[in-house]
């Protein structure tokens, strides 16, 4: 379930939820005020339950402001160039300024399916998952992605930190990289970066 499908879920269950303890409450002998705090609290809980999920759910994909943010075409300062080939990345050491935003122009030189996913070990960890999910029932090979069957299953795999290329392709990452943290880049395909396909971010010092 991608996080879109999820806040839907969570939204539609908030609203079930108030609807049903408002009526609960409605035939009791409580007073108004009774009422209208326990309807209160409930919905202030699914609220936080609602963030929580969320914000495990943005870790999980990489989107949160410990590893920068999407950046704006518009704003690029540098285009680099990254060739993905079998268990490496060329270049596999970046350098980059606080504050910068980069357009990775990366391509699949390989005869694997290979990922460059901007991150850290949390953000690549909490990702394995779904990526084995993804090989498991069929949305891709270790040479071929069905994006139809990805489409179907609602894992476009369309993070803005990440491209998950089939060999010959290209594909693109703006990013701005907002400040100093530990972070790289790694391939999340099964196996791929136990087996080393990992670069480095070096941030430079201003």
């Amino acid at each position: 379930m991608t996080l879109q499908h999820w806040n839907v879920f969570l939204l539609r269950h908030q609203m079930r939820s108030s609807a049903q303890v408002t009526v609960q409450f409605g035939h009791s002998n409580r007073t108004k005020g009774e009422i209208m705090k326990s309807t209160t609290i409930v919905s202030a809980t699914i609220l936080a339950m609602s963030l929580s999920s969320q914000a495990m759910a943005d870790a999980g994909h990489g989107k949160g402001a410990a590893i920068g943010e999407p950046g704006e075409a518009e704003n690029v300062d540098r285009v680099i160039e990254v060739s993905m080939d079998e268990m490496k990345y060329e270049p596999s050491r970046i350098s980059v300024k606080e504050g910068e935003t980069i357009k990775f122009v990366v391509s699949n030189d390989g005869n694997l399916v290979h990922e460059f996913n901007l991150g850290n070990d949390e953000i690549w960890d909490g990702h394995k998952g779904e990526m084995r999910e993804m090989l498991q029932k069929g949305m891709m090979t270790m040479k071929k992605l069905n994006h139809e069957k990805m489409m179907e299953a609602g894992m476009m795999h369309d993070d803005a930190n990440s491209v998950l290329l089939e060999p010959g392709e290209t594909g693109e990452v703006v990013w701005t990289f907002s400040e100093a943290t530990d972070m790289g880049f790694a391939c999340n395909a099964p196996g791929h970066r136990e087996a080393g396909m990992v670069g480095d971010v070096n941030f430079e010092e201003l």
